[in-house]
């Protein structure tokens, strides 16, 4: 865990994987399944999550304090055995900071030549 649990930029930069995680945790609580669907299809299916990779992402996300389970979840409309997962505020936070960050990449390269911008004469 960071140092810094105060410090969302502590936690940066994240990697596209975990990112794509946090995100699909942002509008409501999920389970391992959901997330893997949501993931792909918010992606258009560029970013694909192995079982694997999710459950070793939601581990370090867990013990890292950036999400949490949700105790008897859904349990009456849905199998007992399903975990579900959430945000935390730090999670949220630190989700939004990863957000602000990307912003400013994205708009240095489009002021870049990288996208055409002609230079004055």
């Amino acid at each position: 865990m960071p140092a810094a649990e105060d410090d969302p930029t502590a936690f940066l930069p994240l990697s596209p994987p975990v990112f794509h995680v946090m995100v699909s945790l942002a509008d409501r609580d999920r389970h391992g399944y959901a997330i893997i669907k949501e993931v792909a299809e918010r992606t258009g299916g560029a970013q694909r999550l192995g079982a694997g990779t999710l459950y070793a992402i939601l581990k370090r996300l867990l013990d890292d304090g950036l999400i949490a389970e949700v105790p008897g979840a859904h349990a009456e409309a849905d199998d007992q055995r399903r975990r579900y997962y959430r945000l935390t505020p730090l999670g949220r936070r630190v989700a939004r900071v990863e957000v602000d960050r990307l912003e400013r990449a994205v708009a240095s390269a489009r002021s870049s030549r990288l996208f055409g911008r002609t230079r004055s004469a």
